[in-house]
């Protein structure tokens, strides 16, 4: 049963019957700040993300809605240290060193920031200029996400990215040049990508020895560009091939495959990224950004206004969550489990437990079946997914969502 009320100038909350749940503790927290604009939308992107005219967005007006956000939402996480930051978009690293740190010295007033929190700014390689990711690590960013997506002209050109071959190379160098900890954005499986073409725009990252990688098979999200005009794709088994051969090749060089897409040298994991595939919080401020907190009888889910100037307009007037509800426990299951498998390694059986707050028993049938089916494995401590339930894991997924 669910009940929608409306409160404040046409907010919509929906309310849901959060169910029985009891947590012992609560998970780590995480901050995400999202910026909403990028020099032009890819045909390919489902992320909230505008495209600024001439390169122009209300920077000012956008940091002072972001602070108004966070002081209305600190209520909700009293005393819970953040551990780690991520700055996604849209495309952060348009914003002013200025602006970036203003953002920063906000965040770090306003919340008990861990001192060896990674704070990650993500970055596109037609936004590159050395002094401003200079300043940008001067401000407290020490982690960089660049999103390369691919070192082949003719790729970048279908990908509609507004930088060209030499400039990915050129941001590769100069994220190496100014942090320690970077990660590499690419996808595979493009629009007439050969198996060659793909192992070149590997090696060539590889070149560069990132300490990780996001290496993602290109999809056709619903509501983009390319989901109205499918461009012509690799079928499914060159895709596999390319999917098999990054998998060996990585492990070859170094890397830790540690989810579907992520692969890491030693000790070099997205905390970040970790934290919401652990079943983690996670408080999200601007434009569309999701938040997910727990407390000791529910667990909250909340969305903001997804337009820039609607979400800066109702931030200032002090309501910047346009949607929140409650998850029950009916679907608490699948929503741990949307995130949890998609681990390599799996869970660990108390986690289940202490994020949820529910019992074993309560999944006992779709283990039993996940299990029968060979997509799992389990012992009294550990639940992980076999290379089938890595391979099909939407259908592993789905065992856990139950029928309303």
């Amino acid at each position: 049963m669910s009940q929608a009320s409306t409160t404040g100038a046409g907010v919509i909350k929906a309310f849901t019957s959060p169910g029985s749940i009891r947590l012992t503790s609560l998970p780590p927290l995480a901050l995400y700040v999202h910026f909403p604009w990028c020099v032009r939308k890819c045909p390919y992107c489902d992320f909230n993300s505008h495209e600024s005219k001439g390169g122009a967005f209300p920077e000012d007006d956008y940091l002072d809605a972001l602070r108004s956000d966070l002081e209305q939402a600190l209520p909700l996480v009293w005393g819970r240290q953040v551990h780690t930051v991520f700055i996604g978009g849209g495309t952060p690293s348009l914003m002013s060193a200025k602006g970036l740190d203003r953002l920063l010295s906000d965040v770090r007033a306003l919340l008990p920031l861990d001192a060896d929190a990674e704070i990650t700014l993500e970055a596109n390689p037609g936004t590159f200029e050395a002094d401003k990711f200079a300043q940008f690590r001067a401000s407290g960013v020490n982690r960089l996400s660049v999103g390369i997506q691919s070192f082949n002209e003719t790729h970048l050109k279908a990908l509609g990215r507004i930088h060209d071959a030499a400039q990915a190379r050129h941001a590769v160098e100069v994220a190496a040049n100014t942090f320690d900890n970077f990660n590499l954005d690419l996808m595979f499986a493009l629009p007439k990508q050969t198996l060659a073409e793909c192992q070149a725009d590997i090696e060539t990252a590889l070149s560069f020895a990132p300490p990780h990688l996001s290496l993602y098979h290109l999809t056709l999200e619903p509501n983009t560009l390319f989901a109205k005009f499918p461009p012509p794709l690799p079928d499914d088994d060159s895709s596999a091939d390319m999917q098999d051969w990054i998998h060996e090749r990585t492990r070859e060089a170094g890397y830790e495959r540690y989810e579907v897409s992520a692969y890491a040298k030693p000790h070099r994991q997205s905390k970040h990224n970790l934290n919401y595939w652990r079943f983690g919080d996670y408080l999200g401020i601007g434009a569309g950004a999701h938040t997910k907190l727990s407390f000791p009888n529910r667990i909250l889910r909340q969305m903001r206004y997804k337009h820039p100037a609607t979400f800066i307009e109702e931030a200032r007037s002090g309501n910047a969550v346009q949607e929140e509800h409650e998850v029950g426990a009916r679907d608490l299951p699948f929503e741990f489990m949307l995130n949890a498998l998609r681990l390599v390694e799996g869970f660990p059986v108390h986690r289940f437990i202490e994020r949820t707050g529910l019992p074993m028993t309560s999944i006992e049938p779709a283990l039993q079946e996940a299990e029968r089916r060979g997509l799992i494995t389990r012992d009294y401590e550990k639940i992980a997914p076999t290379p089938l339930g890595q391979a099909f894991l939407n259908d592993l997924q789905e065992l856990f969502l139950k029928d309303s």
